[in-house]
């Protein structure tokens, strides 16, 4: 056997071993991904969150829990570096940070807060036809690793944030990326607490 046809049979092999994961990528669309988040009813989990802003020097690191139930609550419980707590109940947000005044807002008020609020409840409810409103929504990579690219639609949101990523496999979320059109950022790692029987 000449060294060509060793080198074909070699190539239509490798073509063989990759091509159910080629497959597989284009058969994956945002469609399949909503549908699996759409699954989870609700959650708990754990995160790890980096911002880094333009006028501090190191990136101001929190931790705390995240806990979701479909389909609008959302509670984010920071614990370090200080208490705090953030829930969002259908169109009212509350924030309680201690030693301070609670908050108490109607985001019907704040629309541009209220859409980027809508890009984490919206994604972790599996809405495609709330995200589709406001953002274009571009999927990358396959069922067990992808990543969920927002870019707002309108200027009034391009003009605060520029993209969000989030992460993940299967239906779960272990990241989620806040690019700001100032040029601050966000970095949050999240990690699914398993349900307690």
């Amino acid at each position: 056997m000449t060294a060509n046809k060793i080198l074909q049979k070699l190539c239509v092999s490798m073509l063989f071993c990759v091509l159910p994961a080629l497959v597989q990528a284009a058969d994956w669309q945002v469609s399949d991904l909503m549908r699996l988040l759409a699954q989870t009813k609700s959650g708990h989990a754990t995160f790890v969150e980096k911002k880094y802003i333009g006028i501090v020097d190191k990136p101001v690191e929190s931790s705390g829990d995240l806990f979701f139930t479909t389909p609008d609550k959302l509670e984010k419980r920071t614990l370090k570096p200080h208490a705090e707590s953030m829930i969002l109940d259908g169109k009212r947000l509350i924030i309680d940070r201690a030693g301070k005044k609670r908050l108490n807002l109607d985001l019907g008020d704040y629309p541009e807060a209220a859409a980027f609020v809508d890009s984490i409840r919206g994604t972790l409810a599996g809405d495609f036809t709330a995200l589709d409103k406001i953002y274009t929504l571009t999927l990358h990579g396959t069922a067990t690793q992808w990543q969920l690219i927002l870019q707002p639609r309108y200027s009034r949101m391009s003009d605060i944030i520029r993209r969000i990523a989030i992460q993940g496999s299967k239906g779960d979320i272990s990241r989620i990326d806040f690019d700001m059109a100032d040029g601050d950022r966000s970095e949050m790692s999240v990690t699914k607490v398993a349900v307690q029987q």
